[in-house]
C-alpha cells in the first residue's frame, strides 16, 4: 500500500486531474490512498470570504463559484456538492451577523476546500475507470485535539485509522481523503495548520503501515534551492531525514514542517514527486540512503522573521540570566528559533512579533531590548558538513561576494545546518551567489 498526497496546483483544474488520474491508474497494483489538497486558491477564497463577513460583507460568490467552475469542468452533475454551496453562505451568513470570526469558525469555513475537492475528484474517477469513493479522514478516524489551526490526532490515531480503513474502504476501492482536516471529539472539525495536507498523508500512512508515502507536487523533488530564485536549482535524488526535517522547518516550499514525523516515528520512506513529470525518479527521503552525503544538500530560507537582542552587563558571570528570559517568552508562546549569545547580549529570532511585542515589557527588567523585523533566517544543509573543512568559510566568502551582511550566524557541533541571519532584501541576492559557490563551481 502507498499513500499519494496531491497538493492543491496538482489538483487545481480538469487538466490536472486528468494527470493525477493517470498517475493514480499506473500504481494501483500498489493499492494507492490518495490523500488530496483543496483546488489551488480555494483556501485562501473561503478565508478571505469569511474574513469580509466578520466585517459585515456577506458574499459567498468567490469560492462557491471557483468551485463550481472546477466541477462543471469535470462533468460532475450539479446536486453533487448543492449542500456544501448551501452550509458555506449559511456559515458565512451566521458570521457576517455577529461580525466575528472564531478560530473555531475558520477552521469550518476552511474545511469546505478538501471536502468538496475530494468528492469532485472521486467521482470524475468512477466516471473514468477507476473505482473511487470519497472520505472525510475523520470518518477514517483522524480525531483530533481541539488545537484549532494546528490540531493534531489523538493518541492511538494510528490504531483507529487501521481499524476504520478496514471497516469502511471496501477492497478494489481507491478512497479519496481529506487532507488538513480532522475533527474532535466534541465532533468539531479542526485543520492541522495551511499547506498540512502532506502532514495529514504521512499520519495515515504511519497509521496503514504503508509501504510509502509520496507527496506530489509541481517540482522535480527537493531541490538545491528555491527554483523560483535560483533557475539552476537542480533535483536531490536522496536526502536523510535530519536534512529533510531541517529543510521543512527552514523553509523548504516542497514539505510541511511536521510531515516528516510520523513517517520518522513508522520508518517510512517519504518520496516528493512532480504531478507535471510523473516520470521523474523525484526524491527519496529516508534513514538510510546509498549515496554518499555530500558537504552541502540544499540551502533554504526563512523570510518575514523578527531578531530580539538583548544587552545587559548583568549577563556577565550570572547564573540563570537566559533561563529567565526563555521562562519569559514561554509564558507568552514566543518560539524561538536561532539564538546566539555574547558576555554582554543575547540575540534571537522568532516569527511573531506580536507575541514578542506582548513580552517585552518583561522583556525590558533584564536590559536593552531591540526589534529588528524583516530578517531572513537562511540555512545551508548537509549531512557531510560536520566532516568537511572550509564550508563555513566558503558560505561566508559568498555572502561577502554578494555585499550581504551576516548579522547572526549560528552551528552547533556536528549540526546538519548553518543558520545565518540576514535582511529579507538580500534574500534573492545571497541565495544566488550561494548556490553558485557550493553546487556550480564544482561541477
Amino acid at each position: 500500500m502507498i499513500v499519494m498526497k496531491f497538493g492543491g496546483s496538482s489538483v487545481e483544474s480538469r487538466a490536472q486531474i486528468e494527470k493525477v488520474l493517470h498517475i493514480v491508474r499506473a500504481r494501483l497494483a500498489r493499492r494507492p490512498v490518495v490523500v488530496s489538497s483543496a483546488h489551488k486558491g480555494m483556501t485562501d477564497a473561503l478565508i478571505n470570504a469569511a474574513k469580509a463577513a466578520a466585517t459585515g460583507r456577506f458574499d459567498p460568490s468567490v469560492p462557491v463559484n471557483k468551485q463550481r467552475a472546477v466541477a462543471e469542468s469535470l462533468g460532475c452533475a450539479p446536486d453533487l456538492l448543492a449542500p456544501f454551496y448551501e452550509e458555506i453562505a449559511d456559515l458565512l451568513r451566521g458570521i457576517s451577523l455577529v461580525k466575528e470570526l472564531s478560530p473555531r469558525s475558520l477552521d469550518y469555513i476552511a474545511s469546505f476546500g478538501e471536502r468538496m475537492a475530494v468528492r469532485c475528484i472521486a467521482d470524475f474517477f468512477a466516471r473514468s475507470g477507476v473505482p473511487a469513493r470519497a472520505y472525510d479522514v475523520w470518518d477514517l478516524g483522524f480525531i483530533t485535539d481541539a488545537n484549532f489551526g494546528r490540531a493534531r490526532p489523538l493518541p492511538g490515531f494510528d490504531a483507529r485509522i487501521k481499524a476504520m480503513f478496514a471497516e469502511r474502504v471496501p477492497e478494489g476501492i481507491v478512497p479519496i481523503v481529506t487532507g488538513f482536516v480532522g475533527r474532535n471529539e466534541a465532533g468539531e472539525i479542526t485543520t492541522v495548520g495551511r499547506n498540512g495536507s502532506d502532514l495529514t498523508a504521512t499520519l495515515v500512512a504511519a497509521g496503514l503501515g504503508a509501504e510509502e508515502a509520496q507527496i506530489w507536487s509541481d517540482t522535480d523533488g527537493v531541490m538545491t534551492a528555491d527554483p523560483s530564485v535560483v533557475k539552476t536549482a537542480r533535483n536531490i535524488p536522496t536526502m536523510r531525514f535530519e536534512e529533510a526535517a531541517e529543510l521543512a522547518f527552514f523553509g523548504s516550499r516542497v514539505l510541511h514542517p511536521s510531515t516528516l514525523l510520523p513517517a520518522m516515528e513508522k520508518g517510512i520512506p517519504v518520496r516528493v514527486l512532480n504531478t507535471n513529470r510523473p516520470d521523474h525518479p523525484g526524491t527519496v527521503i529516508d534513514f538510510d540512503t546509498d549515496a554518499a552525503s555530500p558537504a552541502v544538500t540544499c540551502i533554504a530560507y526563512r523570510e518575514r522573521q523578527v531578531v530580539l537582542k538583548i544587552s545587559s552587563t548583568r549577563m556577565f558571570g550570572e547564573v540563570g540570566f537566559l533561563a529567565q528570559v526563555l521562562a519569559v517568552l514561554a509564558r507568552h508562546e514566543v518560539v524561538i528559533d536561532v539564538i546566539t549569545t555574547s558576555e554582554v547580549s543575547v540575540s534571537m529570532t522568532t516569527d511573531d512579533l506580536g507575541k514578542l511585542s506582548r513580552a517585552l515589557p518583561e522583556l525590558e527588567q533584564f536590559g536593552a531590548c531591540e526589534v529588528l523585523p524583516n530578517r531572513t533566517t537562511l540555512v545551508i544543509v548537509g549531512q557531510g558538513m560536520p566532516r568537511q573543512k572550509g564550508v563555513a568559510a566558503q558560505v561566508l566568502d559568498a555572502m561577502a561576494q554578494a555585499g550581504v551582511n551576516v548579522e547572526m550566524l549560528s552551528y552547533a557541533t556536528g549540526s546538519v545546518n548553518l543558520s545565518m541571519v540576514i535582511e529579507d532584501a538580500h534574500v534573492a541576492s545571497a541565495v544566488g551567489v550561494l548556490h553558485h559557490s557550493l553546487f556550480e563551481k564544482a561541477r
